[in-house]
């Protein structure tokens, strides 16, 4: 068998061995030549080298779901369906999944093929390729050598329901080719400072550095506890916390952009902290290159400022609505795609609320306010005359206003990936309520503890649910991929 035979498979297992091969085979061959041309040795010729794919051709027969409440795991129409693979060690268990749901709705094998989508070099290591080893006069001949990553290759046309394949090309069976997904696992790297294996499927996203600190305390009181279900905890530079060990690895030589934080189960069921920081570029940079790990929930926990008159520092907002003027997305997803509220989350939410602050019912809603929250990308709105924002604020019904909820929503809503919203209000600019030093420091301190442990409930809540359940219809196209 040569390396380009195609394969048939009907058991899952199998195929993502045969992918795992291929890939592994690929990469080896990669390496080689580039040893070889970092000690002076350069190719003959180019050196090329593909992505392993995964096809399924599917009859009219076998086209329809065999239950009609299903949202991934099989094509609505018949066809050839394929799509580009990497990194089966760190997808093994999505992509065996995947596979398994395809040959049980449909009855029609997988065929494992090799690309013509080619490696780049600089993905073939996860750790990122050692360039630092290439002599000044070897860089600008590595891509005369090797493939080098070509943008143009790694686009968002699937998610954003774009793609028009040609009239006898297969139609894609995921929402991202592997040099897309290569892209987003070495961007991860590069601005969080942990290595995309750490990442979780349950992700909180923050805006302040207060909530880090608390996560981290938390976090390793957890992992001292042989029952809590957590084994490990990483900070920015791989640093390992596990129980009764001292921790391994180092400090990054600097901070990164968005520093990451992961709080370990074996299953990868487990909870990643990310601090965005300020802004909406930010929260689509994340959420653009975590969306490639398929997590199962991703919310974000920050601070807002209210516009009620009504509401106190420290109140909540369970955001079940965004006024999107964050603009960031505006060209992948227009401002008229409503992004709704998805039960699942809020439920979750709202019970972790009640259970934190030892609330319920009617009582709830005196530090809890349910509304939409309006995202907009300039810090310093309050500068601007009040009258013309504050008429477009109250005829939204906007309770909130931040820089990031939005944003972070609205891509949820584009890489199907369930999300929420729970802010506290740290300041009221419209009633002269500022965010100042002193007010600032004392309300850090008394009331993020507390939010901070009504979100890791609520993804312990989120965890409990079925895929089946969390993965919902709600967030699927007219003509959607089979891969969740």
């Amino acid at each position: 068998m040569t390396e380009l035979e195609d394969r048939r498979f009907d058991d899952p297992a199998a195929a993502l061995a045969e992918v795992a091969r291929r890939y592994e085979e690929a990469i080896a061959r990669l390496m080689e030549a580039f040893e070889a041309f970092v000690a002076g040795r350069p190719p003959r010729e180019r050196v090329r080298a593909c992505y392993p794919a995964v096809e399924i051709a599917i009859s009219a027969a076998a086209a329809r779901p065999p239950d009609g409440r299903l949202a991934y795991g099989f094509v609505s129409e018949p066809g050839r369906f394929r799509t580009t693979l990497t990194r089966p060690d760190l997808f093994a268990s999505y992509l065996a999944d995947q596979f398994g749901l395809l040959l049980a709705n449909h009855g029609q094998p997988l065929t494992v093929t090799t690309s013509d989508l080619p490696i780049p070099i600089h993905f073939v290591r996860p750790e990122g390729l050692p360039t630092d080893r290439l002599s000044p006069h070897q860089v600008p001949l590595l891509g005369q050598y090797f493939d080098v990553p070509d943008l143009a290759l790694f686009d968002d046309n699937v998610v954003n329901g774009t793609d028009v394949p040609a009239p006898d090309a297969p139609r894609p069976l995921a929402l991202f080719s592997a040099g897309r997904v290569d892209y987003s696992l070495a961007r991860l790297k590069h601005y969080t400072a942990t290595a995309p294996d750490h990442f979780q499927k349950f992700v909180l996203f923050t805006n302040y550095q207060f909530y880090v600190d608390d996560f981290v305390r938390c976090s390793l009181d957890l992992i001292a506890d042989p029952t809590s279900g957590y084994d490990a905890f990483v900070e920015p530079g791989d640093i390992v916390h596990r129980r009764g060990m001292p921790p391994g690895g180092g400090p990054p030589p600097r901070l990164p952009q968005m520093p990451a934080y992961h709080l370990k189960r074996p299953d990868g069921q487990g909870i990643t902290l990310v601090n965005i920081g300020v802004g909406p570029s930010n929260a689509k940079t994340a959420t653009d290159h975590i969306a490639v790990l398929r997590p199962h929930a991703w919310v974000m926990l920050g601070h807002c400022a209210g516009l009620r008159n009504t509401q106190t520092l420290g109140d909540y907002v369970l955001a079940h609505g965004y006024v999107r003027e964050d603009h960031v997305l505006d060209q992948d997803l227009p401002t008229w795609v409503p992004v709704p509220a998805l039960a699942e989350v809020q439920q979750a939410l709202e019970a972790s609320v009640a259970s934190v602050t030892g609330l319920g019912g009617y009582d709830l809603k005196s530090v809890m306010r349910t509304g939409t929250v309006a995202t907009i990308d300039n810090r310093n709105w309050e500068l601007r005359d009040h009258a013309e924002p504050v008429r477009r604020f109250s005829q939204s019904r906007a309770v909130a206003l931040d820089m990031e909820s939005g944003t972070i929503a609205a891509n949820g809503f584009r890489f199907r990936v369930p999300y929420g919203t729970l802010l506290c209000v740290s300041d009221k600019p419209l009633h002269g309520e500022l965010k100042l030093p002193g007010m600032a420091d004392a309300f850090y301190r008394n009331q993020v503890d507390q939010h901070l442990k009504i979100g890791l409930l609520a993804m312990e809540k989120l965890r409990t649910l079925s895929l089946e359940v969390l993965h919902s219809r709600k967030l699927r196209s007219f003509s959607e991929v089979a891969f969740r």
